[in-house]
């Protein structure tokens, strides 16, 4: 199928590892232990080069709400951020969360359906990382982490995916229980605990122990062939028998976007994704997709006001109906044509 990359949007592969030498971070209080955290694991990426190094206490908290946003880091990093940091390469494909749930957090990222590619670039990483440092490791158990779920490999596997015919058809219940069957989890696009919107989910690992970093992969590969195979039969599906609501929405969509004079976060979230599953029927054409898919995070409270500086007196919503409103009518086309 050639429509891998129109369902995965990101594929993300996570390790776990902690210091044998000082205590987890829910037990983490001498300062001696936190300091050599922080200083070794920052004086090894400035060594190796390529990286930038951010203490979330020295950043105000609407910055580190815009990382979330953009998914670099997570809630966790945040309520740690009097000890905690993130250390981001060029293009924040390379991203590790220091001092969250556990001592170190590494990610990789990839666009689309890459696991093995978010994978391969992570492993010299990692291989620096336990090679510096003395890492929590037990011959029966494996990487000795925060949490017995990441026990083993401490690997966490995860695929992005955009699944609005399955919503529409009321199949996310049932993919939930499949998952789990699995041993996977299927989640909103914050990941645990929060709501799915604008059609995006997450299919990763529920735990490592008992299997390895290959195994993992293929079970989250596995999972989401079948989940895109069940998609694209429901997308055919949507466009023969619903043609004309589905244009209707879509239209209607993107003259909200682009006409619009206040609008919230979530709202703007689920008619983006209207316009991105018009691009799939060639209802509409989106000229830079990159670009596109930076909509979602842009328009989030904390990027908004990263990206443009507006005082109190203005509102948040009408901020960014004029902000995306500009954007979509440069990015989208009616028809298909540009």
């Amino acid at each position: 199928m050639d429509n891998y990359n129109s369902i995965a949007v990101t594929s993300r592969i996570r390790f776990a590892r902690n210091f044998s030498n000082i205590s987890f971070i829910s037990k983490l209080t001498d300062d001696d232990e936190i300091d050599y955290l922080v200083q070794s694991t920052r004086g090894l990426f400035e060594h190796m080069g390529g990286f930038a190094y951010y203490s979330l206490s020295k950043m105000p908290l609407s910055r580190c709400t815009a990382l979330l946003e953009r998914h670099i880091i997570s809630k966790e990093l945040i309520e740690n951020r009097d000890i905690s940091s993130v250390i981001i390469n060029e293009d924040e494909s390379i991203i590790i969360m220091v001092g969250e749930e556990d001592h170190i957090r590494e990610q990789s990222i990839s666009k689309g359906f890459d696991l093995q590619g978010a994978y391969d670039r992570l492993i010299p990483i990692d291989e620096e990382i336990l090679t510096h440092f003395n890492i929590a490791y037990d011959d029966e158990y494996g990487f000795l982490t925060s949490s017995p779920a990441n026990l083993g490999p401490a690997m966490r596997a995860s695929i992005m995916v955009f699944i609005p015919a399955l919503e529409r058809n009321g199949k996310i219940d049932e993919l939930i229980s499949s998952a789990r069957k699995y041993g996977l989890t299927f989640r909103g696009m914050y990941g645990e605990g929060t709501d799915a919107i604008g059609s995006f989910y997450q299919i990763s690992n529920q735990g490592s122990l008992g299997l390895t970093e290959e195994e993992i992969i293929d079970k989250v590969s596995d999972f989401f062939l079948d989940v895109s195979k069940q998609e694209e039969s429901l997308r055919g599906e949507l466009f023969d028998n619903n043609y004309i609501e589905l244009r209707d929405e879509v239209q209607r969509a993107y003259g909200i976007l682009t006409n619009c004079y206040s609008i919230t976060e979530n709202e703007m979230i689920k008619l983006l994704s209207l316009l991105k599953l018009g691009s799939i029927y060639d209802m509409v054409k989106i000229k830079d997709e990159e670009m596109f898919m930076k909509l979602y995070y842009h328009g989030g409270g904390s990027n908004l006001k990263e990206i443009i500086k507006f005082s109190k007196e203005k509102k948040e919503n009408v901020v960014r109906a004029e902000y995306i409103s500009k954007r979509v009518k440069n990015l989208v086309f009616l028809g298909g044509e540009l």
